[in-house]
């Protein structure tokens, strides 16, 4: 190759590295204001991120009204001049992931799981009526069948979602909603219609806006028990349902890679 054409060559590949780290740039400036106009090549149509997870601390509500992280400072800036913590994380803390391990004598483990079923199509089923009504409804065949009247047939590998309007409750005693006898009072998924999307669907992923994939009151948590061992994942604590369509959007599941986790807190967002 002549001099002038390697000169040329090197020319235009740092133009083009040029043009890309602007448009990084731009887009990740976006992205501090909560909503970013997402870059074309990766959203393929989606012109917006929404933000799908809880902020958590010490105080986010738990299951077992536990802390679910703790943080200790080990260095500082005063002293050290960097910053840094030790963190103590029980697995299910915030928004988070439930692996098929979770509920399964051998199942995958959060760093097993596909990476394809980690970018999926999100179908939300809203039941925040009937919620509002009973803090103890639960996703029926019926409310999945009213949404594919609406919507059409669930996607290949999506992720259905229940938007049962508890995300609101974060930061309240209204959360966990617990009883005077120590029971929790909240929406989930009833086995049938988990039954339903394990014969008729493909869908990967299951997410609800409260503590458990089972309703509240569950005693035998027989959701996850018919879910994760299928090898399929949940969400719990999922945020901004309220934000996004019924179809359309893509989630995109920041999961835990921590070897032999039963699941773990995820950064999560929508692209709509």
């Amino acid at each position: 190759m002549c001099d002038i054409c390697v000169i040329n060559s090197v020319k235009e590949r740092m133009l083009s590295r040029r043009d890309f780290f602007k448009a990084s740039a731009a887009v990740g400036a976006a992205a501090t204001l909560g909503v970013a106009t997402a870059p074309q090549a990766m959203a393929d149509g989606h012109g917006s991120i929404m933000e799908m997870t809880h902020t958590y601390d010490g105080d986010f509500p738990t299951f077992f009204n536990e802390p679910g992280i703790s943080y200790k400072q080990i260095f500082n800036w005063d002293e050290h001049k960097f910053n840094l913590f030790d963190l103590t994380i029980r697995e299910h803390t915030g928004t988070h992931i439930d692996a098929p391990l979770h509920f399964s004598e051998n199942g995958k483990a959060v760093d097993e799981l596909a990476v394809s079923d980690l970018i999926v199509p999100l179908c939300v089923v809203d039941i925040r009526e009937k919620a509002a009504a009973d803090a103890d409804a639960q996703v029926t065949p019926d409310d999945l069948e009213a949404w594919i009247s609406d919507n059409g047939d669930i996607p290949d590998r999506a992720c259905v979602a229940m938007n049962s309007g508890w995300a609101d409750k974060v930061g309240t005693d209204g959360f966990r909603n617990a009883d005077g006898d120590g029971g929790l009072h909240f929406p989930g998924f009833h086995v049938e219609a988990t039954q339903m999307l394990l014969e008729q669907t493909s869908a990967a992923a299951l997410a609800v806006d409260t503590l458990s994939l089972d309703h509240g009151p569950s005693g035998d948590f027989a959701t996850h028990y018919a879910w994760l061992p299928s090898g399929r994942y949940g969400i719990e604590n999922i945020a901004g349902l309220d934000q996004v369509p019924a179809a359309g959007a893509t989630l995109v599941v920041g999961a835990p890679k921590h070897k032999g986790g039963t699941g773990g807190p995820a950064r999560i967002f929508a692209m709509v």
